[in-house]
């Protein structure tokens, strides 16, 4: 986890309009991407000690910083964990399940959002070694990596229908 002494942020992901007519990858990975750099724009100029404010009155884990942190340990899970059976790193258990978004309300906006970039880094590395009809290696059923890919966009593009609504609520800031 990056910290206050960390070097200043990486330029956030640059929002690119997927390709009208591709390949099925091309098509999958542009659209994951650009859903990705969305979460970055949502993100960008929100003051980190709102980041972690709990507007939603019946929702008090659903914080920016918690969506963030989640949508980082969503990647790690489904293209490290379940895609290569590596171990699960994140600070979630079944006695905390939801200890992402409680730890992400807590840590620095910008240091949540470069370890999102980097762990998102790691999965664009796996999914270009991987044949989208890849089957898990962990998980059952096995699922592909085209479903992965497929859940993947579903998963952060309505998160970021929720940081939307958080990011609204807490400067006023609307989106795109």
């Amino acid at each position: 986890m990056s910290d206050e002494n960390s070097p200043p942020a990486a330029p956030a992901p640059r929002r690119v309009d997927p390709p009208l007519a591709a390949d099925e990858r091309t098509m999958l990975t542009s659209y994951l991407d650009r859903q990705r750099a969305t979460v970055h724009l949502k993100c960008a100029g929100l003051a980190s000690e709102l980041s972690g404010a709990a507007p939603l009155p019946t929702s008090p884990l659903m914080t920016a910083g918690g969506l963030v942190s989640h949508l980082r340990w969503v990647e790690a899970f489904w293209f490290e964990v379940v895609m290569l059976n590596q171990a699960d790193r994140a600070p979630y258990s079944l006695e905390d399940p939801d200890a992402e978004f409680r730890v992400g309300a807590e840590l620095p906006l910008t240091g949540l959002l470069d370890d999102y970039a980097a762990q998102c880094a790691r999965s664009r590395e796996i999914t270009a070694r991987l044949e989208l009809g890849a089957s898990a290696r962990r998980s059952r059923p096995q699922p592909t990596l085209r479903w992965v890919l497929l859940h993947m966009i579903e998963e952060t593009a309505r998160h970021n229908g929720h940081l939307d609504v958080l990011r609204e609520l807490a400067d006023g800031v609307t989106g795109q």
